[in-house]
């Protein structure tokens, strides 16, 4: 069986108690070890908590596949013809807007998807990045609201991709400015979940519209049940659930909820790994957490918790994770609707179990309660989020590295990042000023291939 083990100095660093000490009295099932997750026999009758009746008895209702947000665009936008070129170039003066979407389907042509909606795109200029799969579509974009709404119309006027998740998000005026081209910024993407840059528009073609590594879990098929932020911290609170943080370990380490379990992976496709090891297979004490278990085969319904929530940045990663969980066996599943985006968004801070600020994939690096932008900034070497405090360190050095990955580069490494952050101090782009560019045609009757 394969099996996932976080490097010593993330095992050390990262995880945090599952359980705060006002709740180490109550009846728990798990082990004061952070590493480990054990079960007692309580685990094995599933019952209702007595504190959540009401709530439990919503949960159980089919979920609804469309989101309401009070920074969204609710519903599917009619499509539209796509305008002349005088007509794009009056969206300069337009006020931007950038939105987040994503949509499970079952979506086998999605390849013949790809070059009318980058055409699109690229006539109303709207920027950003898109992924689409056999299992969906992904993306953020970046454009005026018209424009903006005229792509997403476009997407959902394949009944397949009507109901799409969306969730806006502030333009920040740098990314503006990379917009319209203005700027010699040159913003990274971090992460599986952030495929794409402002400063044009990408339209990609992938097996996963985000990676688990297996293509086969579909939560087309089935899905855990969605839970609404303002129901969420009852929830939580419960003794018997547990809260799972579905993120990467460079997004648990700035923030997460309490009592949230942190599996430290590099890796969204590590997550399987890890639950095949803390779940699936128990362990009497903490001596045996590193330890193979063979020739023993295991009924998740006796050994899987009675109760699971969830949560990740936007929710995308949770509803996919909640249909692997749900194909090994366990019963009741749930994750959080619209992410901690939503959350801190919604929640007020004083009522608020969110401790911390939250990792996301664009220029902003971090948010805070309402979506206010946060204190972190970015390594461009290992794109992490880093401190004040990270960025006094000797460690520290812009476009090279930091205290999280210092150690983990060698300096040919080093050196080469060193080349990078040079060529876009002088030029404003990697590679140079002509990177990129087409060479210039000698035939002036030379037509360009269609870019797609």
């Amino acid at each position: 069986m394969l099996r996932y083990r976080a490097p010593p100095l993330l095992a050390l660093g990262m995880v945090s108690p599952l359980l705060t000490s006002s709740s180490s009295s109550s009846s728990s099932s798990f082990s004061s070890n952070p590493n480990l997750i054990t079960f007692n026999p309580s685990f094995l009758v599933l019952k209702p908590s007595p504190t959540l009746p009401s709530l439990l008895s919503s949960f159980h209702q089919k979920p609804t596949r469309s989101m309401t947000h009070s920074k969204c665009f609710s519903g599917p936008s009619p499509a539209v013809p796509i305008p002349t070129a005088c007509e794009a170039q009056e969206v300069d003066s337009v006020s931007l807007v950038v939105v987040s979407f994503y949509k499970f389907a079952d979506f086998p042509d999605h390849a013949e998807f790809r070059s009318p909606l980058k055409k699109l795109c690229q006539e109303l200029r709207v920027s950003g990045g898109i992924i689409l799969a056999p299992e969906g579509i992904n993306g953020s974009i970046c454009g005026s609201r018209e424009s903006v709404q005229r792509v997403l119309g476009f997407i959902e006027s394949d009944e397949r991709l009507k109901g799409l998740r969306q969730v806006e998000t502030p333009v920040s005026p740098e990314e503006e400015a990379i917009h319209h081209g203005h700027s010699s910024g040159s913003p990274l993407a971090a992460g599986e979940d952030a495929p794409f840059r402002w400063d044009h528009v990408r339209v990609k073609l992938k097996k996963e519209i985000v990676t688990l590594g297996m293509p086969d879990v579909s939560p087309v098929e089935r899905a855990g049940q969605y839970v609404k932020p303002r129901d969420w911290n009852a929830l939580i609170s419960d003794p018997d659930t547990v809260v799972i943080d579905v993120r990467n370990h460079y997004e648990t380490r700035i923030g997460k909820f309490k009592r949230a379990v942190d599996p430290c992976t590099p890796a969204f496709r590590d997550f399987p790994f890890w639950v095949e090891d803390k779940f699936q297979l128990p362990k009497s004490d903490c001596e045996h957490s590193n330890e193979e278990v063979e020739g023993k085969t295991v009924n998740p319904e006796q050994n899987s918790p009675p109760r699971v929530a969830m949560y990740c940045t936007g929710g995308i990663r949770c509803e996919k994770a909640s249909s692997y969980l749900l194909s090994k066996g366990f019963k009741e599943v749930y994750h959080l609707e619209g992410g901690i985006l939503k959350y801190l968004e919604e929640v007020p801070k004083t009522e608020s179990l969110w401790e911390g600020e939250c990792f996301v994939f664009d220029k902003r690096v971090s948010v805070e309660h309402g979506l206010e932008q946060g204190t972190f900034k970015l390594c461009y070497g290992c794109k992490q989020p880093v401190s004040d405090a990270d960025m006094e360190s000797p460690q520290w050095e812009y476009g090279v590295s930091c205290p999280h990955c210092y150690s983990t580069k060698s300096e040919e490494e080093k050196e080469r990042a060193r080349a990078r952050q040079r060529q876009f101090e002088t030029w404003g782009i990697i590679g140079g000023p002509d990177k990129g560019r087409r060479p210039k045609q000698s035939d002036k009757n030379a037509t360009l291939p269609n870019s797609i």
